[in-house]
């Protein structure tokens, strides 16, 4: 992976852009977006896809296959700038093109920077659930009548868009923290879901991770929502300074209190807010739901909206793609794709899946994400899902910006099982595929799990129980 550089300056004018990985959520979103400014696009990815696609279709002129011949480095189509994300190699060839010819390489965080300069920015940041909110904010400004800009790093159900325009100044945006790179924008509220020490690789040390989160926050200019009830948004609490701090949770004291949750097939909530009470409903699953919608909520009160006109408006929240999003049925049996790669996001995800399938069962794919986190959490992961699911699936792991590290497999993960009969590791997909078909009864359900590409698997698993029912 590469260090982003973001001393690297930023052009004042931007007339033309290249994309290297045009295709990823948070990419392809900025791409759109500079499209709606009548900003040139060009990119490259390394495999065709429906985002690419749309892109295309938009005006945007994409290789499939990274080629330094892809970058315009000459005349009259000569790139201002070309967009990255920490995900890239270092000897990428369109990467070195654009060094060799000068050309500023911008982080992806930096081209979004661009984007929302002189916007009322809502950055979301935290470990997780930061997609699932950021989009609930949005669609809750859009029912209060405010049109604002975003991008998200899931297309938002309803808006079918993970990135738009907007016509207002209020511009809301997903905020990474795994590199950094949410210290860049200037924030009007800062909202943190939770903070779970992750990315260590980057910050060294649990400390730095933290003192990150407070600097975050401590540059807001309108007001800092942090969870009152994670344990390291409590620790993060104590470092910031900021004059306005609005907390949301189940704890005694929180500003927008969550006094009772239920769940189903939709999360809802009553919550008090300056000893008002409310009802609070979203249209997805989940006690995490709940908790995430609590904090949108906190968002709009803190933007100046009445809480009692806010909780209304995220009643038309139905989530985001990839997470837990239904992909398709067979034989009574349903397959749903979720974003989860972290313990906390599993059991979050799979627990959420549980309310909604009465007696069924929960047959669980798994595809590791990174193989340090799989050497660190392995037996975390194993906990997760031998007390959550009923079966699982273990892939071999996705190692996205990391090389491989000797002996780490997701063998890791399956080993940690107490009962090995209620695991298979099965590198191979097409096995993993027929596996949890064979496993699957009417009224069950199969989830893959991961922010790789175990997505792409989901079209086996559907052809296998089709295979299955004409058996």
């Amino acid at each position: 992976m590469i260090e982003p550089d973001f001393s690297q300056p930023i052009p004042a004018r931007i007339e033309r852009v290249h994309f290297i990985g045009i295709g990823g959520s948070g990419m392809s979103g900025i791409a759109h977006m500079m499209l709606e400014e009548g900003i040139a696009v060009s990119g490259s990815d390394r495999s065709g896809s429906a985002t690419v696609d749309r892109l295309v279709e938009r005006g945007a002129s994409i290789a499939i296959g990274h080629d330094a011949a892809n970058v315009p480095v000459e005349g009259p189509h000569r790139v201002d700038a070309v967009v990255v994300t920490s995900a890239l190699w270092p000897d990428n060839p369109e990467l070195l093109a654009a060094r060799e010819h000068g050309i500023p390489v911008l982080h992806r965080s930096q081209a979004l920077h661009v984007l929302a300069r002189g916007k009322r920015v809502v950055a979301v940041g935290g470990a997780h659930g930061k997609t699932t909110t950021t989009g609930m904010v949005v669609v809750g400004l859009h029912a209060l009548g405010i049109d604002p800009g975003f991008v998200n790093g899931g297309v938002i159900a309803g808006l079918d868009a993970s990135s738009g325009h907007g016509s207002s100044d209020v511009f809301v945006l997903e905020a990474d923290e795994s590199d950094g790179s949410f210290l860049l924008y200037d924030v009007a509220v800062a909202l943190i879901t939770n903070v779970d020490t992750d990315h260590l690789d980057h910050y060294g040390t649990p400390e730095a991770f933290d003192q990150a989160f407070a600097r975050f926050a401590n540059g807001a200019s309108e007001a800092v929502v942090i969870s009152a009830d994670d344990a390291g948004a409590r620790r993060v609490r104590e470092r910031i300074e900021h004059e306005r701090v609005v907390t949301f949770g189940e704890a005694e004291g929180a500003d927008v209190r969550i006094l009772e949750i239920r769940t189903g097939a939709s999360a809802a909530c009553t919550v008090e807010v300056g000893g008002e009470r409310l009802e609070l409903e979203v249209g997805v699953p989940g006690r995490h739901n709940a908790v995430n919608a609590a904090g949108a909520l906190a968002a709009l009160v803190a933007l100046g909206f009445a809480p009692a006109d806010a909780a209304r408006s995220l009643a038309g929240f139905r989530g985001t793609g990839r997470r837990f999003e239904l992909h398709g049925e067979r034989r009574g049996v349903r397959v749903y794709d979720d974003y989860a790669h972290h313990p906390a996001e599993v059991d979050a995800a799979l627990s959420a899946a549980r309310t909604v399938i009465g007696d069924g069962r929960i047959i669980a794919i798994h595809q590791p994400h990174l193989y340090s986190r799989t050497r660190d959490m392995a037996g975390e992961f194993a906990a997760v899902y031998e007390r959550v699911a009923d079966h699982t699936v273990v892939l071999d792991v996705y190692g996205a910006r990391e090389d491989p590290i000797p002996g780490v497999t997701g063998a890791l993960v399956a080993d940690r099982f107490e009962h090995r009969d209620e695991v298979d590791y099965l590198p191979d997909w097409q096995a993993a595929a027929e596996r949890a078909a064979a496993l699957a009864e009417e009224g069950d359900i199969i989830v893959t799990l991961s922010c790789g590409d175990v997505y792409r698997i989901i079209p086996q698993v559907l052809a296998a129980l089709e295979d299955g029912d004409e058996a």
